[in-house]
């Protein structure tokens, strides 16, 4: 009986690469889930419903650095996660340029499962200045643009610090987009996601 038991609770055991739900990890999320609404640069909605699905190592990473934003008074604000290759397809049809979207011939890492777009919002849910808003697609957007208050690239210098301290790897042109540094590697995936 015991040898079934421990044979049962090994199968249940998820591997790092699947896909799972955030909310089911922590409740400590603000979510602003820009591509199921036309608040995007695409002005279309692209998403069924607002959810955040990760690959379990992204997710606990992502816990695990939004544990420590919370010591300061802070929480991440996801403005998109998991993107399934047929949305990334979808988005390159409305936006053909590389410059924006990624060819879903090469995929991204939104496909992949290990890429993340965030803010912080302090106490109260306002959010950080971070000197341009999500999806601005300027010289003002890159992590090494400096003509910016001395507050704005401290609040930049403080979200990629404690996202790089838990596994990820900032993406230059972009202050709002982390990379899981292990999951670089993972395969394209077109899994979708419940909307019940």
């Amino acid at each position: 009986m015991q040898a079934q038991l421990e044979c049962y609770t090994s199968d249940t055991v998820l591997a790092d690469t699947t896909f799972v739900n955030l909310k089911d990890y922590s409740k400590e999320f603000v979510y602003d889930m820009k591509y199921a609404t036309e608040d995007n640069f695409l002005k279309a909605k692209v998403y069924d419903c607002a959810e955040c699905l990760l690959r379990l190592k992204t997710v606990q990473a992502l816990v695990s650095a939004n544990e420590d934003f919370m010591k300061d008074g802070y929480k991440i604000k996801l403005f998109d996660c998991y993107r399934p290759l047929s949305i990334q397809k979808k988005m390159w049809e409305i936006v053909s340029n590389a410059e924006y979207v990624a060819d879903p011939k090469k995929g991204s890492i939104h496909n992949r499962g290990g890429a993340v777009d965030i803010s912080l919002v302090d106490a109260t849910g306002k959010e950080l200045d971070m000197g341009t808003p999500f999806d601005f697609f300027g010289i003002q957007a890159s992590h090494n643009y400096t003509k910016l208050s001395k507050k704005v690239l401290s609040n930049r210098k403080y979200l990629k610090k404690v996202m790089v301290r838990n596994g990820f790897n900032s993406f230059d042109s972009e202050w709002w987009h982390y990379n899981l540094k292990t999951g670089l590697k993972d395969a394209v995936s077109n899994q979708k996601w419940n909307c019940e």
